[in-house]
């Protein structure tokens, strides 16, 4: 009769340790999907509206993109004769030029702004509650009260500004009515709304600088500027190319503001690449024409966006 052949203590206990390991690993890959299956159930629903309302109108406007519809006739396909128009229409560069303006005198200004306000509030003084919150509030002001202020401040008949330009014996200007000095005001008027929100970023890196390097600082003699350049700057370096890149965006998207003041004028001196496609879908009724332009923005905004990652990546600034 043949015996079976028992194994030594040590190779039982590792198959059994084999086994109990195999057993945990199952319990702990069905936990995991049980885990994930909740969370999923709890942002499907969320994450299907946003991307209905993300997802749908994007693909819809780019198959618009490539028609021609005035919104009650049948749509009639052109494939990429809206985007060729685009390249030779004189009014869309014009919109393209005052936009890069409006590029040129909001972003840089903002950033800087948003960084002195933030040194300046990052102290420990009286008030300082009521400072911070008093430098937000324009930021949650409604573009319609915004634009409201914008003309009562420069109207040429009645404004504050030149009632003051005139106490000083300064000629009062046109400024929303002046084609060479709307955009300008235009921009004043978005730092003065927009400035918070860079602001409150830059306040917000300021406290997190731990206060070793400072004291470091202090310590082998530097002085305040010397810190602040030394030390201070190069920690905000990612926070910089944050808001300069989401400032941007929302530079290349300005429309409320025109809309609630100058309507684009005086002469399409204000008239911007959102508001040039508004004006070509929703009053000329070409919506083919104007999701084209839409494209264009989107892809400028795409490339602007990458090309601010990759400066940052290689300088070591990375905020993303």
């Amino acid at each position: 009769m043949t015996q079976a052949v028992r194994q030594p203590p040590a190779a039982q206990q590792a198959d059994v340790s084999g086994q109990q390991d195999a057993v945990r690993r199952r319990v702990r890959r069905r936990k995991g999907v049980r885990a994930a299956a909740e969370g999923w159930s709890f942002i499907a629903p969320g994450m299907v509206f946003v991307l209905g309302l993300s997802i749908f109108p994007a693909a819809w406007a780019f198959l618009l993109s490539l028609q021609k519809w005035n919104g009650f006739a049948e749509p009639k396909l052109v494939g990429a004769r809206n985007y060729t128009k685009l390249v030779t229409d004189a009014e869309f560069w014009q919109a393209v030029t005052q936009t890069g303006v409006y590029l040129l005198l909001f972003v840089p200004t903002s950033v800087l702004a948003g960084l002195f306000l933030a040194v300046a509030l990052n102290r420990q003084i009286r008030f300082i509650g009521f400072y911070r919150t008093a430098i937000f509030v324009p930021f949650v002001a409604s573009a319609a009260a915004t634009g409201i202020l914008s003309t009562y401040l420069f109207s040429p008949q009645y404004g504050l500004v030149n009632n003051l330009l005139r106490l000083v014996g300064i000629p009062a200007q046109g400024w929303l009515e002046d084609p060479h000095q709307a955009m300008i005001v235009i921009a004043l008027m978005s730092l003065w709304g927009e400035a918070a929100f860079t602001t409150v970023i830059y306040l917000a890196a300021l406290q997190d600088i731990p206060a070793e390097l400072l004291e470091a600082a202090r310590v082998d003699g530097a002085n305040p500027w010397q810190t602040f350049w030394r030390v201070v700057w190069p920690e905000l370096s990612p926070v910089t190319v944050f808001v300069t890149i989401w400032q941007a965006i929302g530079a290349l998207q300005l429309f409320d503001l025109v809309y609630t003041t100058t309507r684009g004028g005086p002469l399409d001196a204000t008239k911007t690449i959102v508001y040039f496609l508004w004006e070509k879908a929703f009053k000329g009724l070409e919506f083919g024409y104007g999701s084209a332009a839409a494209y264009v923005l989107f892809a400028a905004t795409l490339l602007i966006t990458l090309g601010m990652v990759i400066y940052a990546r290689r300088k070591g600034m990375e905020a993303f």
